[in-house]
């Protein structure tokens, strides 16, 4: 349920509402703004008999029953976007925001180079993985906390935040002290014990979309770290498992503005996974833009025929750099559409 408070109510009247709601055994989250405050209240059961009594309440001015199964990531629950800070960068907010990196640390002569070349060409997060999970037990598993370290160095020397992959929940604390954002994968997107542990780490989480789940099941799993504590969720479509060969994946391009309908986290693209073909990224991404994502996440490489990991579909530096050249006119459109919709959200 949400419970929307009169205006201006004070903080007794606030911890009020939360005290009976805590007494009928429910989860309480609550979104402050200058005027006006919104409890929600999630748990099991009927919520009939809790609402009748916080209804009864002066202070508290309606109270709503969210319907969808996933409570605290609805648009039922918040109906503005969520913005999320990292490191001076706001996703989800008024910039389109682009993540791009390897795939995997190698070295720090790659990771130096392609993070240098990724902020000069506009990005604002740097992906890397140390820690990485692989189809075959032979195949080139990560660098592990070394290439945390590497990470950690390249954002020194050019001020990217750093988003890494964290592929169990024994490793949070670890990959938490290095990272600006945790990355789930996507096999691991149901790991409901790393989800609970992401809810307690105190840092942003960039949750992709599971290789063959649903929009819901996404959704859900979204809700599971919202649920543990920690309300700064990123949403990825990267592409799921289809009869087509073509690419690596299909690019479910409609997910973007589903999601957009549906909850209020950010949603990005990973136009990289979702093709499997780097000649295919660009022109996706371009897609992403169009149909409202937040941002994308890119791999690049210095030298995409040498890299251990996916360097099919990791663009050059060159690649990148005029790819993002190419999306300024799209992102100038973005842009617009934004401030349009903050007007008309003002004015509602």
């Amino acid at each position: 349920m949400i419970i929307s408070m009169k205006l201006h109510s004070t903080r007794e009247e606030i911890d009020q509402v939360t005290s009976i709601v805590q007494h009928f055994g429910y989860k309480v989250h609550s979104i402050e703004g200058e005027e006006r405050v919104v409890i929600g209240g999630v748990g099991v059961g009927d919520v009939t008999h809790c609402m009748e009594s916080v209804e009864a309440l002066p202070q508290v001015e309606k109270v709503v029953r969210i319907t969808a199964p996933y409570k605290f990531v609805s648009k039922e629950f918040r109906a503005g976007k969520t913005r999320i800070k990292v490191n001076g960068t706001e996703i989800g907010g008024g910039e389109f925001i682009v993540m791009a990196g390897p795939c995997s640390v190698e070295s720090e002569e790659q990771i130096m180079r392609a993070a240098e070349a990724v902020a000069k060409a506009g990005a604002k997060l740097l992906r890397g993985g140390a820690f990485k999970p692989r189809t075959s037990p032979y195949d080139f598993q990560g660098m592990e906390e070394e290439g945390l370290k590497l990470l950690q160095k390249a954002k020194k020397a050019t001020g990217l935040a750093i988003v890494t992959e964290v592929m169990g929940d024994n490793q949070v604390e670890l990959v938490a002290q290095y990272a600006d954002v945790l990355q789930v994968g996507a096999r691991n997107m149901q790991n409901f014990m790393l989800l609970k542990a992401l809810g307690k780490c105190g840092k942003p989480v960039l949750l992709k979309r599971g290789l063959s789940s649903s929009i819901k099941e996404l959704l859900m799993s979204a809700e599971y770290i919202t649920a543990h504590g920690n309300p700064d969720v990123i949403l990825c479509e990267r592409g799921i498992r289809t009869f087509e060969t073509a690419t690596r994946n299909t690019c479910d391009i409609s997910a973007i503005p589903v999601l957009n309908e549906l909850t209020h986290l950010p949603v990005i693209l990973d136009p990289s996974h979702a093709t499997g073909k780097r000649s295919l990224v660009p022109a996706v991404a371009r897609a992403g833009v169009a149909v409202g994502a937040d941002g994308l996440i890119v791999e690049v490489h210095p030298a995409p025929e040498r890299a251990v990991s996916d360097g099919a579909q990791s663009l050059d530096l060159m690649q990148f750099a005029r790819m993002m050249e190419d999306l300024q006119p799209y992102i100038a459109l973005w842009k617009a559409a934004r401030q349009k919709e903050a007007l008309a959200a003002a004015a509602r």
